[in-house]
């Protein structure tokens, strides 16, 4: 197949060059500090709660509505209520832990599934 598109090539496939109005820019670089990007974050789950790095904890005491997701077979978002029993100022662990007081729906599964993997089980 011969074409005269100069945005083809002779066999019909797209030129390595195209012609472009404006241009790409790539963006999925892996972060070198997820602090810089995330300002809160769970960093780790138990059967009781969780740790959320954060630049501004709240403080001890504190009631929360919990929404986050996480990675097992697919993609799954854990859903509740918490409330702030610790808070860490450290420099390098700055945040709180949250026990839970509620989880909708198959939180509670999901977490307990993701413990069982981890060989924790409580």
């Amino acid at each position: 197949m011969t074409t005269n598109d100069p945005a083809t090539t002779s066999s019909g496939s797209w030129a390595a060059a195209e012609h472009r109005q404006h241009t790409r820019v790539i963006i999925n670089q892996e972060f070198e500090c997820i602090e810089d990007y995330i300002a809160e974050y769970v960093s780790n789950i138990s059967q009781g709660g969780v740790f959320i790095r954060s630049k501004n904890p709240l403080p001890v005491g504190t009631k929360v509505t919990l929404q986050f997701s996480v990675i097992l077979d697919d993609i799954e978002e854990v859903k509740g209520e918490g409330e702030v029993v610790r808070v860490d100022s450290s420099p390098e662990n700055t945040g709180m832990g949250v026990a839970f007081t509620r989880l909708d729906g198959g939180s509670k599964e999901l977490i307990d599934e993701i413990c069982r993997r981890a060989g924790v089980e409580e």
